[in-house]
């Protein structure tokens, strides 16, 4: 019996120990699993040569954007389109005003009244061009010359090329039913057509004079009323 008891005894001693060692163990280890817990660096971004680096994948940095930068790029464009658009119509009203503004005053009109621009802006390209007998460039012009260009490049039709034969050309018409666009023909000298002019309004004509190149002239003028010997009409 007493035999039994000191073998028990032992054995409790024995557990006891056993127990003891491996809390000591425990908390030994424990301090340096927290220190490499508090050891341990977050995994941070690098930027080289304009390439992001992170985790898992790489991505060129003048390639990335977002959404934000996106659309403000999109509306900066389109603002500067929009802008660009506006300045040319802006510019173009402007020059459209100012050669109805200039022509108004050539012929006693009002602004209003000059809506052709297309005849307006031919009339001013070739405003005093100097006359020549055969002329038909820019550096010199006649009058049959000037009234086929009129009617080509505003009104899209096509005249013969002396005065005579553009007055054979046309469809008559009287003093009074004249319109933009209509000829007007004179006798400068001889008894054949020789002077033309394209009529504007309020009795005004643009025509290559002799005496000062390419102008304004008024039909009630007493140089040519004396002169005129009719008004023709080209496919209108």
């Amino acid at each position: 019996m007493k035999i039994q008891i000191f073998i028990i005894s032992i054995l409790g001693l024995l557990a006891l120990t056993s127990c003891r060692s491996s809390r000591s163990l425990l908390s030994n280890s424990a301090p340096s699993a927290t220190a490499s817990a508090k050891n341990k660096v977050p995994v941070k971004r690098e930027f080289l040569n304009g390439i992001e680096v992170t985790p898992g994948f790489a991505v060129s940095s003048k390639h990335k954007t977002n959404s934000s930068d996106k659309n403000t790029e999109t509306v900066s464009k389109s603002k500067e389109r929009r802008n660009n658009k506006d300045g040319m119509m802006s510019g173009s009203i402007e020059t459209a005003y100012m050669l109805q503004l200039k022509y108004a005053i050539a012929t006693d009109a009002t602004v209003e009244k000059l809506t052709n621009i297309p005849l307006l802006e031919t009339i001013d390209k070739w405003w005093g061009t100097k006359y020549c007998m055969g002329g038909s460039t820019d550096n010199c012009i006649d009058c049959s010359a000037f009234a086929q260009i009129v009617m080509r490049d505003v009104y899209q039709q096509s005249l013969p090329r002396t005065s005579q034969e553009q007055y054979a050309a046309c469809e008559r018409i009287e003093l009074e039913d004249l319109h933009e666009g209509d000829l007007v023909f004179f006798n400068t000298g001889g008894k054949d057509i020789s002077h033309v002019g394209i009529y504007l309004l309020n009795n005004k004509f643009v025509h290559a004079a002799t005496s000062g190149g390419v102008m304004i002239s008024d039909l009630n003028d007493k140089y040519w009323q004396p002169k005129f010997r009719g008004a023709g009409r080209v496919g209108r």
